[in-house]
């Protein structure tokens, strides 16, 4: 599906990279044609595994009341919110806010807890936890949860998504093949004939177009 080749893209790269004081993350943004994301059929809500991962270890937390579970969780080094104390935490302004730090992950029985006393908070923020299913290992789990993104539909359904699909300090050849793993599962849900234009960019810097 991507269109602009290689050499292009790693010149691209080159020539933004390493101008802050940050490290920039690499963003795609995606246009539509011929869809009406006003039908809920039509809207796009995909996690995404990014082949290469996100750039970044983001910090991991679990929503858990199982013993066996917490124990594996603090043997990872993922920390653990008290799935006893959701309420409490609902009024606690200060650790809601740092939740937002988190990637999130939950054991089911907890979810509509999780979304009676905290849905208000995290949904409209899209960091709702993902449930931890079945006897699915929690350091494995936290590990992926550092390669998938989400690819979503804001606002008033505007023909355009937005997501990040790296950073500035992963190689050129890395960064290319998460754009085109994003590029072929949003053309699979949408058909690639309704995809007007990509273009990709480091947070500070113009443009480049990939579609």
């Amino acid at each position: 599906m991507v269109q602009s080749n290689l050499d292009d893209f790693s010149k691209f790269i080159a020539e933004n990279k390493g101008k802050r004081k940050f490290k920039q993350s690499v963003e795609l943004a995606i246009n539509f044609k011929g869809v009406d994301f006003t039908k809920q059929q039509n809207r796009l809500n995909l996690d995404i595994t990014l082949p290469n991962g996100r750039g970044k270890i983001a910090k991991v937390a679990v929503f858990a009341q199982d013993k066996n579970v917490i124990e594996s969780a603090q043997k990872a080094g993922i920390e653990v919110i008290d799935g006893s104390r959701l309420q409490d935490l609902a009024t606690d302004q200060a650790r809601l806010n740092a939740l937002l730090d988190y990637e999130l992950i939950a054991q089911p029985v907890l979810m509509p807890q999780i979304a009676r006393y905290l849905g208000q908070f995290l949904g409209p923020r899209n960091k709702m936890p993902k449930p931890l299913l079945g006897n699915a290992n929690i350091a494995n789990v936290a590990g992926d949860l550092n390669k998938k993104i989400t690819v979503k539909n804001k606002g008033k359904y505007v023909p355009t998504v937005h997501c990040v699909v790296g950073s500035e300090d992963m190689e050129a050849k890395a960064l290319y093949d998460n754009i085109s793993s994003v590029l072929d599962e949003v053309g699979k849900k949408v058909g690639n004939n309704h995809i007007r234009s990509a273009y990709a960019k480091l947070s500070m810097s113009k443009p480049m177009k990939m579609v």
